[in-house]
C-alpha cells in the first residue's frame, strides 16, 4: 500500500460541500499516513451536506485568508453544488487552487469540484471527468471530458460522484504518494554534484 507519511494535504471547501466527498478521502489519506487540513473561507467550522439535507459540521484547520499552497503537498476539492460555486467567486480560493498547478503538485477533484478549476484557468488540454452537468462547462473551457469512474492526467485525479469514491481514493493515494514535493526536488537538484565536462 502507498504511504503518505510526511505529506500534508489541503482539503478546500466552502459551505454546502457534499459531506461524503470530504469525509471519505480525508479518512483514506489519514490511513495512508498523511496529515490533512481543512481549508475554508468559513469561520471556525464548515457545514457539510448529504445531498439536500444538512449534515455534520467540520472544524476549519486553516482559514482561507491565511492559507499558503507552499505549506501543502497536494490538494483535494470535494463537490456539492453550493461549495465550488462559492469558491469560484473568491479570488483567494481561485489563486490557492491555481498555485498547486503552477507548482506541479497533485490535485484530486470530484463531482462539481471542477467548477473551481475552470475559474482558475487550469483545465485547458487536460483530460478529466466530473458530475455530468459540468461536461459542457469543461469542454467550453478546453478540457477533454470523459465519462469514467476515475481519470488520472499528469497528477490531476478526477471522479464523477460519491459512488466513484473507492476508485477515487485509491488513485488519489497512489498519485499523491508518487509526487515529489517541488521544494524537495529543487533541493535534490542543488545537492547533485556538478557534472564533469570533457574538454575538446
Amino acid at each position: 500500500m502507498a504511504t503518505l507519511t510526511g505529506k500534508t494535504v489541503a482539503l478546500l471547501v466552502a459551505e454546502g460541500f457534499e459531506q461524503v466527498e470530504l469525509a471519505e478521502p480525508k479518512a483514506a489519506l489519514e490511513r495512508a499516513g498523511a496529515t490533512t487540513r481543512i481549508v475554508s473561507p468559513a469561520k471556525d467550522e464548515v457545514q457539510g451536506w448529504n445531498h439536500f439535507e444538512a449534515g455534520d459540521t467540520f472544524p476549519v484547520d486553516v482559514p482561507l485568508a491565511t492559507a499558503d499552497a507552499q505549506s501543502f503537498d497536494a490538494l483535494v476539492l470535494p463537490g456539492g453544488v453550493a461549495n465550488p460555486d462559492q469558491l469560484r467567486l473568491l479570488p483567494q480560493a481561485v489563486q490557492f487552487v491555481r498555485s498547486f498547478f503552477e507548482a506541479g503538485k497533485p490535485v484530486a477533484v470530484i463531482c462539481h469540484g471542477p467548477w473551481t478549476l475552470i475559474e482558475a484557468g487550469v483545465v485547458r488540454g487536460r483530460t478529466l471527468t466530473s458530475w455530468p452537468s459540468l461536461k459542457t462547462d469543461l469542454v467550453n473551457a478546453g478540457a477533454n471530458w470523459v465519462d469514467k469512474e476515475v481519470v488520472v492526467d499528469h497528477g490531476l485525479i478526477s471522479s464523477r460522484k460519491p459512488a466513484d469514491l473507492p476508485a477515487f481514493n485509491r488513485e488519489m493515494v497512489e498519485q499523491f504518494a508518487k509526487a515529489v514535493h517541488p521544494q524537495t526536488a529543487s533541493r535534490r537538484q542543488e545537492q547533485r554534484p556538478p557534472s564533469s565536462s570533457s574538454r575538446h
